[in-house]
């Protein structure tokens, strides 16, 4: 997985926005407004992302891809992850790591919030 792939992947899901509120430097996505991963512009070499994740998975995760998932860089430890892309995962198991980042956050979208989305 490259940067503009991760970037096709999030721009299309609905009701997201893409910000840079942390400067140039960080490329940040948000659905309605609550963000569901940051991603860093200046990397190179090793592309890695921001997610937020369930605790409990993410303990799961952490454990069972220990070169792949860490606690969130610069974020709540309990409930993001940096997840590094091109070592253990699958493109396709970083896109559902992406999805469920995202469904978390729409799942704490107050109701209007959410049928708002739906429509």
């Amino acid at each position: 997985m490259n940067i503009e792939e991760l970037r096709d992947y999030c721009i299309v899901q609905r009701g997201t926005t893409e910000e840079t509120p942390f400067g140039p430097d960080t490329l940040v996505f948000k659905v309605m407004g609550k963000v569901f991963l940051l991603v860093g512009l200046d990397q190179v070499e090793d592309l890695t992302f921001n997610v937020k994740c369930d605790p409990e998975y993410a303990v799961e995760l952490r454990e069972k891809y220990e070169h792949t998932v860490k606690p969130g860089y610069h974020m709540n430890k309990k409930h993001w992850n940096t997840v590094y892309a091109n070592r253990q995962l699958t493109d396709a198991e970083l896109f559902r790591l992406i999805q469920h980042s995202y469904d978390l956050i729409v799942q704490g979208l107050p109701k209007k919030i959410r049928e708002e989305l739906a429509s």
